[in-house]
């Protein structure tokens, strides 16, 4: 049988291609390892916190007292969820948790809608002063909120508005971050669109909410989110602006809780893990949107 070798010239290029390929599978494989390994120790240092909020709000309070600590409990209970929600005495977690859901989901709402309209006029609409107008949005995302605390409270104690969901939701609405936000990506819609329906006889509001908004929802999502999460979290100006139980968010209700006379620890637990949920219920609905709006805030010119 006769067999035919490769010429020298033809087999030591293909070898060394070989050999770079396999170099670089294997570089790939140790970098993606690497990157895993580290992914997964921050997420794990992340959920920790998580975890021991979970597991102390499952023991009776006797065992979270105990030293040395544990971190499973050697009795499981659910007591201390039932009495966050219904025999805690300093506050009421169950009204707290509903008036923190309102809350948010309509500042949420509202910050989308005008926030909305107030980027696509900086950005489509001409209008003398336009410039000025967004300098001074820009410059007040340097003015400390903690300066307008005094300023507002004495207003909506004017106008008979303390203890009230127009106090916690309407203040979140001036924020200039949605408005710079929203007018970079509507600077980004294709004007011949927009030229398209005015042939079509489309007004401005028309084209504003049917082709304008809809090329720019994945920053809409991300806003969205940025928003309920600031909103849920917000300490104090609720602290501030409510003296009345039945108007507590939930924020200020796990503070009564731990500054009580007698702090429960489980209870106290139970409650976090309580405010928890829909932070991360949230996310997990809306992490694409979330991801795609940060990629396509950092790819545009």
């Amino acid at each position: 049988m006769q067999t035919t070798d490769a010429p020298l010239g033809v087999a030591a290029p293909a070898a060394r291609a070989a050999g770079h390929a396999r170099a670089g599978i294997v570089g790939w494989s140790v970098g993606t390892l690497v990157l895993t390994a580290g992914l997964s120790l921050l997420a794990f240092l992340w959920l920790l916190p998580i975890a021991w909020i979970i597991l102390t709000a499952l023991k009776p309070e006797p065992e979270i007292i105990r030293l040395p600590i544990r971190w499973f409990p050697e009795q499981w209970t659910l007591d201390n969820f039932r009495g966050a929600l219904t025999t805690a005495r300093s506050a009421n977690v169950a009204v707290a948790f509903f008036n923190s859901l309102v809350v948010a989901i309509l500042e949420t709402v509202l910050t989308l809608v005008v926030d909305a309209m107030a980027a696509y006029a900086l950005a489509r609409l001409a209008f003398r002063g336009r410039s000025i107008v967004f300098a001074a949005i820009i410059a007040s995302i340097m003015v400390p909120s903690q300066i307008t605390l005094v300023p507002l409270y004495a207003m909506f104690q004017q106008i008979g508005w303390l203890s009230s969901y127009q106090a916690l939701v309407l203040p979140g609405l001036s924020r200039a971050f949605g408005v710079f936000l929203l007018r970079q990506f509507f600077l980004g819609v294709p004007k011949e669109l927009e030229d398209a329906a005015r042939i079509d006889g489309a007004g401005v509001f028309t084209i504003f909410y049917r082709i304008a908004v809809p090329l720019v929802q994945p920053a809409m999502a991300s806003l969205a989110i940025f928003t309920f999460l600031r909103s849920w979290n917000e300490f104090t100006w609720p602290l501030i602006v409510i003296s009345r139980n039945d108007m507590m968010t939930l924020p200020v209700a796990l503070a009564r809780l731990l500054f009580a006379y007698r702090v429960e620890y489980g209870i106290v637990m139970a409650a976090a893990a309580f405010s928890a949920i829909p932070l991360i219920v949230v996310f997990f609905l809306f992490q694409r949107q979330i991801v795609q709006g940060i990629a396509m805030t950092g790819s545009k010119e």
